[in-house]
């Protein structure tokens, strides 16, 4: 699903959203002669946003972007916030998540259990390459770089104020990890033994693809959270008990 189509159905579903829940405190006012607020208007609001992308299949943190959506224009003009405000936090987000319309890739922070449990896939003591596809603040190779020392960890991440964090955290640690900043499409996998993804579920057909056209036989593939549709994966695991954050895995 591209930009624009997810941008236009997110844009009518808050309009669908608005006029429902207008329409219908309209009618309880009329009928009932009772006194619209603003704050059950907006959360009533905000709620069928949030259920109709559900609904209609949006990307999940599309829900939460429709449930705040009409309470943030609200706030904003409530409070009167000075422009450079909304300056600085337009560029804020755009060093976050620089590529995210297009990549369809969110910030995601996996975890110290995600980390424990993609160290376990790995060898012990033989040497190995590794590659964090979408590093973000590069927590996973840090960790990795100490707890299977053999290995050689790689990084990538498009978005500029991740992908700097990265590299200030390794030169601080002393840890020799490298983070690149470019799209995980120009890498050649078959330069790397194990390759670690935790993207979305709008890229995994075309991981795959790519995993399967460049990754050498022998080599691994793990999904954090999000599976392949047109592969079941060689193993699962659990990264918790009791929760279904998993780790998925495929031998080329």
């Amino acid at each position: 699903m591209g930009l624009l189509p997810v941008v236009a159905k997110a844009f009518l579903i808050q309009l669908t959203a608005l006029t429902v829940t207008l329409a219908g405190f309209f009618l309880l006012r009329y009928f009932s002669q009772t006194d619209i607020f603003l704050t059950p208007l907006l959360l009533v609001q905000g709620t069928l946003a949030s259920g109709l992308s559900y609904r209609f299949r949006l990307p999940p943190w599309w829900w939460l972007i429709q449930f705040f959506f009409l309470p943030a224009v609200v706030a904003a003009g409530a409070f009167h916030f000075p422009p450079l405000l909304y300056l600085a936090a337009f560029l804020l987000l755009l060093l976050f998540y620089w590529s995210t319309f297009k990549t369809q890739v969110p910030l995601y922070l996996s975890g110290r259990r995600a980390w424990r449990c993609v160290a376990e896939q790995l060898p012990v003591s033989a040497p190995f390459r590794f590659i964090d596809m979408g590093s973000g603040l590069g927590g996973l190779p840090l960790y990795l770089k100490s707890a299977r020392p053999t290995g050689e960890y790689h990084g990538v991440e498009v978005a500029p104020a991740p992908w700097l964090i990265s590299r200030l955290r390794a030169v601080l640690s002393g840890k020799k990890v490298q983070f690149m900043r470019l799209d995980y499409s120009q890498l050649d996998l078959a330069d790397y033994d194990v390759v670690f993804v935790f993207l979305s579920p709008a890229v995994m057909s075309a991981v795959w693809k790519k995993a399967r056209a460049e990754m050498r036989s022998g080599a691994v593939l793990l999904s954090l959270s999000f599976p392949v549709e047109e592969m079941a994966p060689d193993f699962i695991v659990q990264v918790a008990p009791g929760k279904r954050h998993m780790l998925y895995g495929w031998t080329m």
